[in-house]
């Protein structure tokens, strides 16, 4: 009897493009569902709740958000500065600002006040920017629900 040598059998190869297509199809998912407002959010800040709290209708045109801790010092991304402190910062966003070719009078300064910050504290930020040059300001607020 004569055993014969078989037809060797190719290797099996899977085709990757549904894998690929699945891949694309999760990260535009995740794109969309991302939040980026919430990125500039420090969490050691917790906002005061109010009924009459409510979005933003329009994104402001050119943002800076300064986030105040309950000890009454200021946040600027990851940097804790005091409130003569912010002054040089301010500055340089109202530069950025002009080289942009826009108006620093159309900057919003966004101030996150934790619910335990005095208020005359919020008051002084205010008067700080006012001393820069900035003019229009909002007050973040935690909705609350009625």
């Amino acid at each position: 009897m004569r055993y014969g040598r078989g037809r060797q059998i190719p290797d099996a190869e899977g085709d990757m493009t549904p894998m690929i297509d699945m891949t694309f199809q999760l990260i535009a998912f995740f794109m969309i569902l991302i939040n980026f407002s919430e990125g500039d959010q420090n969490q050691l800040i917790r906002l005061p709740a109010s009924e009459l709290a409510k979005p933003p209708e329009t994104a402001p045109a050119y943002p800076v958000t300064l986030q105040m801790t309950s000890k009454g010092t200021v946040f600027y991304g990851v940097e804790e500065y005091t409130l003569d402190g912010i002054i040089p910062i301010l500055q340089v966003e109202k530069q950025l600002v002009e080289r942009r070719g826009g108006d620093y009078r159309d900057t919003t300064i966004i101030i996150r006040a934790d619910r335990y910050a005095k208020t005359g504290r919020v008051q002084e930020l205010i008067r700080t920017c006012q001393s820069v040059g900035f003019e229009k300001f909002t007050l973040r607020a935690k909705q609350e629900s009625t």
